[in-house]
Formats: structure tokens, C-alpha cells, sequence
């Protein structure tokens, strides 16, 4: 943001903002968004009673825009971040990805061979296996192109790709295990207790199945998909608002 000077971030963020804004008024009215040095101009209401409805879409826009903002910041961070791995992917090709994952991931699963319990190990080996085809299919989706495509299915499998074997390796640590554990359950009945509290889902899943073991696995697989989703809306979000070089 011009040179990272304090001005410049200044300057970059209300630009960003005036963009965000404009954007939500022109889901309303014709000709907002960076109208103001075109022939016609920005469009404006003529009568007082537009007026009025144009400043009050206009506050309320305000207030979205400034609950949004944080989201976009959040999202130039990923941006980067994703932006390194893909172009690291994109280098060593699917081969690559794949004799890399299978030598990280592999590595862990010899670690836990001889660090926890046999449950601990198959875990570890089966959250591991997953990762790999995870990661595969990431860099597939990734290099088939689209925002929507990128965004539904590249991203949750670039997040369980990289971060399922740690966290079930971290389940399953003697060091960490308990402390984990009981976060991991509260998460559970967190998203039991809200999301899944309709149509008698969570009852279902309540009788039907124990939250141990193999299960902590399956759990945080099913939370990597909507966390992908969730990095990949922000950083799109955060390309349309100030679109990557």
C-alpha cells in the first residue's frame, strides 16, 4: 500500500472503503461505482423523497461496509499466503505435490509410529492418506480455473490438504491430547447444539454415533470444508475490492 507509508495505508483504505460503498448503492440505483469522472456522472435522485431513501441505503450501507472491511483485511493476508502455494504448486506440478505431501505427511505418520498409541497411529496414517488425495485434488481444481470452482472445491481441500494430519496428530499427542480433546468435544457440541439443530439432525447424530476416536478425525475433516470456503470467500472478496497484481 503505496510503499507502506502511513499515508499510503490511509489512502488504500479509503479507497477500498469508498469502493466497497459505492458498490453496495449501485445494488439500488444506476451509475455509483467510479462514475464520478465519466461523462454522466454519478447518478443522484431529483425529488426530496429519493434523497432521503438514497441517505438512508446509504447509512445502512455504511454500517455493512464497515462490519465487511474487517473481512477484506483478512482476506489480503490469505491472499498472499494462498498466492505463495500456488505458485510453489504450480512449479513442481501434481507430481511434486504429491512426492511432497507424501514425504511431510509421511514423516508425521512414522513420528506417531513411535510417539502414540496404536489408535493415535492409524489415525494419524488415515488423516494423512486423506490429506494426500486432498492435496491432489486441490492442485486439479486449482489449475482447472474459475472463481467458483477455486472457491467451492480447491480451497476446502488446500485446508485439509495442510492442516488435517497436524490437528489429529495433536488429538492424539500425550502432551496435548487432553486439553485438545476437550476443546475438540466442546467444538463438537458447540456445532451440534446450533448448526446442526434442525430437523433432528443433532438427536440423530447423538444416538447414532460416540464422539471418540476415528470420529475426532471425521469431525475436523467436515470443519475443513466450510473453512475453506470461508478462505476462499475472503479472498475473493478481497480481489474484488482490490483486484492481485
Amino acid at each position: 500500500m503505496s510503499g507502506g507509508t502511513a499515508p499510503g495505508l490511509v489512502a488504500g483504505i479509503r479507497i477500498d472503503l469508498k469502493r466497497l460503498h459505492e458498490t453496495w448503492m449501485e445494488v439500488v440505483y444506476p451509475r455509483q461505482r467510479n462514475a464520478e469522472d465519466t461523462v454522466l456522472g454519478k447518478w443522484t435522485p431529483n425529488s426530496r423523497r429519493g434523497w432521503i431513501t438514497y441517505r438512508l441505503w446509504g447509512a445502512i450501507g455504511a454500517l455493512a461496509v464497515g462490519l465487511l472491511y474487517p473481512l477484506v483485511l483478512l482476506g489480503y493476508v490469505f491472499r498472499a499466503q494462498t498466492r505463495r502455494i500456488d505458485l510453489a504448486a504450480a512449479r513442481i506440478g501434481a507430481l511434486g505435490v504429491f512426492v511432497v505431501l507424501v514425504v511431510l505427511w509421511g514423516a508425521l505418520s512414522a513420528f506417531a509410529r513411535y510417539q502414540f498409541s496404536t489408535s493415535g497411529f492409524i489415525a494419524v496414517v488415515a488423516a494423512s492418506v486423506v490429506a494426500i488425495i486432498a492435496g491432489i485434488l486441490a492442485y486439479v481444481f486449482s489449475r482447472l480455473g474459475g472463481r467458483v470452482t477455486t472457491v467451492v472445491l480447491a480451497y476446502p481441500f488446500g485446508v485439509t490438504a495442510l492442516l488435517l494430519p497436524p490437528v489429529i496428530a495433536a488429538l492424539y499427542s500425550p502432551t496435548l491430547a487432553e486439553s485438545i480433546f476437550s476443546q475438540s468435544e466442546a467444538v463438537a457440541r458447540w456445532i451440534n447444539d446450533t448448526v446442526l439443530d434442525v430437523y433432528g439432525i443433532n438427536d440423530r447424530l447423538r444416538r447414532t454415533y460416540d464422539l471418540r476416536g476415528i470420529a475426532h478425525a471425521a469431525m475436523w475433516f467436515g470443519i475443513s470444508i466450510p473453512v475453506g470456503w470461508l478462505l476462499g470467500i475472503v479472498v475473493t472478496l478481497a480481489n474484488y475490492v482490490r483486484p492481485g497484481r
